[in-house]
Protein backbone atom coordinates (compact mmCIF):
# COMPACT_ATOMS: atom_id res chain seq x y z
CA UNK A 1 0.00 0.00 0.00
CA UNK A 2 1.21 3.55 -1.18
CA UNK A 3 1.95 6.06 2.15
CA UNK A 4 2.53 9.43 2.61
CA UNK A 5 5.86 9.45 2.65
CA UNK A 6 8.05 12.38 1.80
CA UNK A 7 9.14 11.73 -1.73
CA UNK A 8 11.76 13.80 -3.71
CA UNK A 9 11.13 16.48 -0.55
CA UNK A 10 7.48 16.71 -1.03
CA UNK A 11 4.74 14.03 0.73
CA UNK A 12 2.33 12.52 -1.64
CA UNK A 13 -0.68 14.58 -0.38
CA UNK A 14 1.46 17.45 -1.80
CA UNK A 15 2.46 16.39 -4.91
CA UNK A 16 -1.07 15.02 -6.03
CA UNK A 17 -2.35 18.80 -4.98
CA UNK A 18 0.01 20.70 -7.13
CA UNK A 19 -1.10 18.14 -9.93
CA UNK A 20 -4.40 18.81 -9.65
CA UNK A 21 -3.77 22.30 -9.24
CA UNK A 22 -2.02 22.44 -12.32
CA UNK A 23 -4.58 20.24 -14.36
CA UNK A 24 -7.27 22.83 -13.08
CA UNK A 25 -5.42 25.97 -14.01
CA UNK A 26 -4.23 24.63 -17.30
CA UNK A 27 -8.24 23.50 -17.90
CA UNK A 28 -7.11 20.07 -17.91
CA UNK A 29 -9.96 19.55 -15.87
CA UNK A 30 -12.93 21.76 -16.25
CA UNK A 31 -15.26 23.73 -13.74
CA UNK A 32 -17.92 21.18 -12.54
CA UNK A 33 -16.11 18.06 -13.66
CA UNK A 34 -16.06 15.27 -10.42
CA UNK A 35 -12.84 14.46 -8.88
CA UNK A 36 -12.91 10.65 -7.98
CA UNK A 37 -10.60 9.82 -5.02
CA UNK A 38 -10.04 6.29 -6.63
CA UNK A 39 -9.00 7.22 -9.52
CA UNK A 40 -6.90 10.10 -8.34
CA UNK A 41 -5.49 7.26 -6.31
CA UNK A 42 -4.92 4.59 -8.75
CA UNK A 43 -3.09 7.76 -10.80
CA UNK A 44 -0.61 8.59 -7.94
CA UNK A 45 -0.46 5.02 -6.33
CA UNK A 46 -1.75 6.48 -3.35
CA UNK A 47 -4.57 5.47 -0.59
CA UNK A 48 -7.34 7.78 0.09
CA UNK A 49 -5.78 9.72 2.94
CA UNK A 50 -3.08 11.60 0.94
CA UNK A 51 -6.09 12.12 -2.04
CA UNK A 52 -8.70 13.52 0.73
CA UNK A 53 -5.93 15.76 2.27
CA UNK A 54 -4.82 16.87 -1.32
CA UNK A 55 -8.60 17.67 -1.82
CA UNK A 56 -9.07 19.15 1.20
CA UNK A 57 -6.34 21.84 0.10
CA UNK A 58 -7.54 22.54 -2.75
CA UNK A 59 -10.79 23.34 -1.36
CA UNK A 60 -8.86 25.63 1.00
CA UNK A 61 -7.60 27.75 -2.55
CA UNK A 62 -11.29 27.45 -3.69
CA UNK A 63 -10.11 25.80 -7.09
CA UNK A 64 -11.98 22.79 -5.38
CA UNK A 65 -15.42 22.06 -3.87
CA UNK A 66 -16.34 19.49 -1.59
CA UNK A 67 -19.90 18.11 -1.76
CA UNK A 68 -20.86 16.37 1.70
CA UNK A 69 -21.99 13.34 0.22
CA UNK A 70 -21.58 13.72 -3.64
CA UNK A 71 -17.69 14.29 -3.65
CA UNK A 72 -15.56 16.85 -4.66
CA UNK A 73 -15.63 18.81 -8.13
CA UNK A 74 -13.68 21.23 -9.69
CA UNK A 75 -14.97 24.85 -8.55
CA UNK A 76 -15.83 27.42 -11.07
CA UNK A 77 -13.64 30.35 -11.05
CA UNK A 78 -13.51 33.07 -13.99
CA UNK A 79 -10.61 35.14 -15.85
CA UNK A 80 -12.03 38.04 -14.85
CA UNK A 81 -12.18 36.82 -10.27
CA UNK A 82 -8.11 35.92 -11.22
CA UNK A 83 -6.94 39.00 -12.67
CA UNK A 84 -9.29 40.86 -9.81
CA UNK A 85 -6.82 38.64 -7.61
CA UNK A 86 -3.32 39.64 -9.41
CA UNK A 87 -4.67 43.60 -8.76
CA UNK A 88 -5.13 42.88 -5.24
CA UNK A 89 -1.81 40.77 -4.52
CA UNK A 90 0.10 43.53 -6.74
CA UNK A 91 -0.65 45.87 -4.28
CA UNK A 92 -0.20 43.65 -0.77
CA UNK A 93 2.92 42.12 -2.29
CA UNK A 94 4.24 45.94 -3.10
CA UNK A 95 3.29 47.09 0.41
CA UNK A 96 5.19 44.19 2.00
CA UNK A 97 8.57 45.04 -0.28
CA UNK A 98 8.04 48.65 0.88
CA UNK A 99 8.66 48.50 4.52
CA UNK A 100 11.18 45.55 3.89
CA UNK A 101 13.30 47.67 1.85
CA UNK A 102 13.59 50.19 5.09
CA UNK A 103 13.22 47.54 7.96
CA UNK A 104 15.36 44.59 6.73
CA UNK A 105 18.23 43.52 8.57
CA UNK A 106 21.61 43.09 6.85
CA UNK A 107 21.07 39.24 7.36
CA UNK A 108 17.84 39.09 5.94
CA UNK A 109 19.02 41.20 2.61
CA UNK A 110 21.64 38.22 2.77
CA UNK A 111 19.25 35.66 2.68
CA UNK A 112 17.03 37.16 -0.04
CA UNK A 113 20.46 37.54 -2.50
CA UNK A 114 21.23 34.11 -1.99
CA UNK A 115 17.88 32.77 -2.74
CA UNK A 116 18.49 34.90 -5.60
CA UNK A 117 21.37 33.57 -6.37
CA UNK A 118 20.09 30.07 -6.30
CA UNK A 119 18.09 30.51 -8.77
CA UNK A 120 19.89 31.26 -12.01
CA UNK A 121 20.69 27.47 -12.33
CA UNK A 122 16.83 26.72 -12.05
CA UNK A 123 16.26 28.61 -14.63
CA UNK A 124 18.78 27.66 -16.85
CA UNK A 125 17.67 24.66 -16.30
CA UNK A 126 14.05 24.92 -17.22
CA UNK A 127 13.51 23.51 -13.71
CA UNK A 128 9.58 25.12 -13.08
CA UNK A 129 8.95 23.00 -9.68
CA UNK A 130 12.55 24.25 -7.88
CA UNK A 131 12.27 27.58 -8.96
CA UNK A 132 8.02 27.80 -8.01
CA UNK A 133 9.57 26.55 -4.82
CA UNK A 134 12.26 29.20 -4.55
CA UNK A 135 10.14 31.63 -5.78
CA UNK A 136 7.74 31.20 -2.63
CA UNK A 137 11.05 31.43 -0.48
CA UNK A 138 11.56 34.41 -1.90
CA UNK A 139 8.59 36.15 -1.13
CA UNK A 140 8.10 34.56 2.20
CA UNK A 141 11.52 36.19 3.08
CA UNK A 142 10.44 39.85 2.00
CA UNK A 143 7.26 38.85 3.83
CA UNK A 144 8.98 38.24 6.89
CA UNK A 145 11.73 41.59 6.24
CA UNK A 146 8.51 43.79 6.96
CA UNK A 147 8.37 42.95 10.68
CA UNK A 148 5.14 43.11 10.71
CA UNK A 149 3.52 39.63 11.60
CA UNK A 150 -0.09 40.72 10.39
CA UNK A 151 1.08 41.58 7.23
CA UNK A 152 2.81 38.86 6.40
CA UNK A 153 0.07 36.68 7.43
CA UNK A 154 -2.37 38.19 5.30
CA UNK A 155 0.33 38.09 2.10
CA UNK A 156 1.40 34.44 2.73
CA UNK A 157 -2.72 33.60 2.86
CA UNK A 158 -3.24 35.22 0.22
CA UNK A 159 -0.32 33.31 -1.77
CA UNK A 160 -1.26 30.16 -0.87
CA UNK A 161 -5.30 30.99 -2.28
CA UNK A 162 -3.39 31.75 -5.42
CA UNK A 163 -0.37 29.73 -5.83
CA UNK A 164 -1.57 27.19 -8.38
CA UNK A 165 -2.15 30.30 -11.06
CA UNK A 166 0.94 32.16 -9.86
CA UNK A 167 2.73 28.38 -10.50
CA UNK A 168 0.92 27.98 -13.79
CA UNK A 169 2.06 31.44 -15.25
CA UNK A 170 5.81 30.49 -14.90
CA UNK A 171 4.85 27.86 -17.84
CA UNK A 172 4.76 30.01 -20.24
CA UNK A 173 8.07 30.05 -22.36
CA UNK A 174 10.59 31.76 -21.64
CA UNK A 175 8.88 33.39 -18.16
CA UNK A 176 11.18 31.92 -15.61
CA UNK A 177 13.80 33.84 -17.48
CA UNK A 178 11.47 37.29 -17.32
CA UNK A 179 10.64 36.51 -13.19
CA UNK A 180 14.29 36.07 -12.26
CA UNK A 181 14.85 39.28 -14.30
CA UNK A 182 12.15 40.84 -11.98
CA UNK A 183 13.04 39.63 -9.37
CA UNK A 184 16.98 41.13 -9.74
CA UNK A 185 15.15 44.55 -10.09
CA UNK A 186 13.32 44.32 -6.41
CA UNK A 187 16.48 42.59 -4.78
CA UNK A 188 18.64 46.14 -6.24
CA UNK A 189 16.03 48.13 -4.96
CA UNK A 190 15.87 46.64 -1.35
CA UNK A 191 19.36 46.55 -1.17
CA UNK A 192 19.12 50.60 -1.87
CA UNK A 193 16.77 50.28 0.87
CA UNK A 194 14.71 52.31 -1.86
CA UNK A 195 11.11 51.30 -0.40
CA UNK A 196 9.14 53.03 -3.50
CA UNK A 197 11.04 51.71 -6.51
CA UNK A 198 10.95 48.39 -5.03
CA UNK A 199 7.23 48.32 -4.56
CA UNK A 200 6.72 50.04 -8.08
CA UNK A 201 9.23 46.51 -9.30
CA UNK A 202 6.87 44.54 -7.22
CA UNK A 203 3.51 45.97 -9.02
CA UNK A 204 5.24 45.42 -12.40
CA UNK A 205 6.77 41.93 -11.45
CA UNK A 206 2.67 41.02 -10.75
CA UNK A 207 0.86 42.15 -13.24
CA UNK A 208 3.16 40.81 -16.02
CA UNK A 209 3.13 37.30 -14.14
CA UNK A 210 -0.96 37.87 -14.58
CA UNK A 211 -0.50 38.91 -18.21
CA UNK A 212 2.01 36.05 -18.44
CA UNK A 213 -1.61 33.12 -17.07
CA UNK A 214 -3.74 35.21 -19.32
CA UNK A 215 -1.55 34.68 -22.39
CA UNK A 216 -1.26 30.78 -21.43
CA UNK A 217 -5.03 30.61 -20.75
CA UNK A 218 -5.75 32.14 -24.22
CA UNK A 219 -3.12 30.20 -26.30
CA UNK A 220 -4.33 26.99 -24.78
CA UNK A 221 -8.18 28.01 -25.34
CA UNK A 222 -7.55 28.66 -29.27
CA UNK A 223 -5.83 25.15 -29.26
CA UNK A 224 -8.46 23.10 -27.58
CA UNK A 225 -10.98 25.21 -30.33
CA UNK A 226 -8.49 24.18 -33.13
Amino acid sequence: MASDEPTNNLLLSERIRIALADDITSGDLLPGQALDEQQIGDRFGASRTPVREALRQLAAANLVEIRPRRGAIVAGFTADRIVEMFEVSAEIEAMCVRLAAWRMTPLERSRLALLHAQSEAMVASNDIDAYDRLNWEFHRTIYLGTHNSFLAEQASALRDRMAAFRRTQLRESGRPVLSRCEHGKILDAVMRSDGEEAARCMRAHMFNASAALDRLTAKRESSSEN
